[in-house]
């Protein structure tokens, strides 16, 4: 999982190198739907599985955009639309910094980026989900209430939103601590969205799920977060989430890499593709960690890259340019 700024640190599908196929967007497969918030509309929960508004099982795939304080510049509707065109990506994840001089000191700055992201993302057709991006939200409840009921009253008409009310708990009690704290915001949101998906924070950055077995929450369209690093999470994790699932446990991966759990070491492409071929075969919808030109091997774009999309191969790093590859295999185009 992903540390602080404070703490740490393929193939070319396109010979002309402009970040877009020589030929143009491949359209032969998007049938009469616009986007894909068109043709898969209001996602629901259905046993472990999220579903469209026909009842079908459904993934998305997409990418996550860095903490808002300290990578913000890339929170622009330009790369909200690449991110769609280019990338294919079906769903974007807004990461609000609450704590490190985030949203808990600057909470009108912070929020900004926020509604950036996500008027972008219904403007693109976009899923888009609103991230506490947090490690002690128990502590912040009130101010995370807040800012839910807020996003809820705001956004809760639009099928699009998909509210993460706590990124990544540490070691801490699911039944004790995280289990109220996610209904004391699940309750405001429902004050004014009554059936928008909600994913939910695990024990241990979001790797436990497991413990929520005998303690779910009480609401129909709940889903349980699962984060994994490919070079460091490998097949115990996946253990976890599959007792998990054949407990009929719904799970989102709001956030993966293919790096270690530090977001740099190295990258580890064969458990990459392990990972990914266990979330397809589970139909599990993931994001990749991160849009940002950090330097470090889980940063999809290099140093200096364009705040407004337009990315040529060159500016992709390997995480980027595998993460890429896979969305534009995987994800047809709108």
């Amino acid at each position: 999982m992903e540390q602080p700024m404070d703490d740490v640190t393929g193939e070319n599908e396109n010979p002309d190198g402009n970040g877009q196929d020589p030929d143009g967007p491949d359209t032969g497969n998007t049938g009469s739907f616009l986007s894909v918030v068109e043709e898969f509309g209001q996602l629901s929960v259905t046993g472990n599985k999220m579903v469209d508004q026909n009842g079908n099982s459904v993934q998305l795939r997409g990418m996550s955009l860095f903490w808002s304080q300290w990578i913000g510049k890339y929170y622009t509707p330009e790369v909200v639309a690449w991110l769609k065109d280019d990338w294919r990506c079906t769903a974007v994840r807004a990461a609000l910094a609450v704590e490190h001089e985030g949203y808990l000191e600057n909470p009108e700055v912070e929020k900004q980026k926020i509604f950036a992201v996500v008027d972008a993302a219904i403007a693109n057709g976009l899923y888009v989900i609103i991230d506490w991006h947090d490690h002690h939200a128990e502590d912040h409840l009130e101010e995370s209430v807040a800012f839910f009921g807020e996003m809820a009253e705001k956004y809760g008409d639009y099928p699009n939103i998909i509210y993460e009310t706590y990124n990544e708990p540490l070691n801490v009690s699911w039944k004790n601590v995280l289990k109220p704290y996610h209904e004391a915001v699940i309750s405001e949101i429902r004050k004014y969205d009554s059936d928008n998906l909600i994913v939910c924070g695990t024990p241990n950055w979001s790797q436990d799920v497991e413990d929520v077995i005998f303690e779910k929450l009480d609401d129909p369209n709940v889903m349980y977060t699962l984060h994994y690093y490919a070079a460091t999470h490998k097949q115990e994790l996946r253990n976890k989430a599959l007792l998990a699932i054949n407990n009929n446990i719904p799970i989102f991966v709001t956030e993966y890499g293919v790096s270690e759990a530090s977001g740099d070491g190295s990258i580890d492409g064969t458990e990459a593709e392990t990972w990914w071929n266990f979330l397809d075969e589970y139909n599990i919808s993931h994001l990749n960690w991160s849009i940002a030109d950090k330097e470090e091997l889980s940063a999809a774009l290099k140093p200096g890259a364009s705040t407004i999309g337009g990315w040529a191969l060159d500016d992709l790093t390997t995480s980027g340019t595998m993460v890429r590859e896979h969305l534009r295999e995987k994800n047809k185009a709108y």
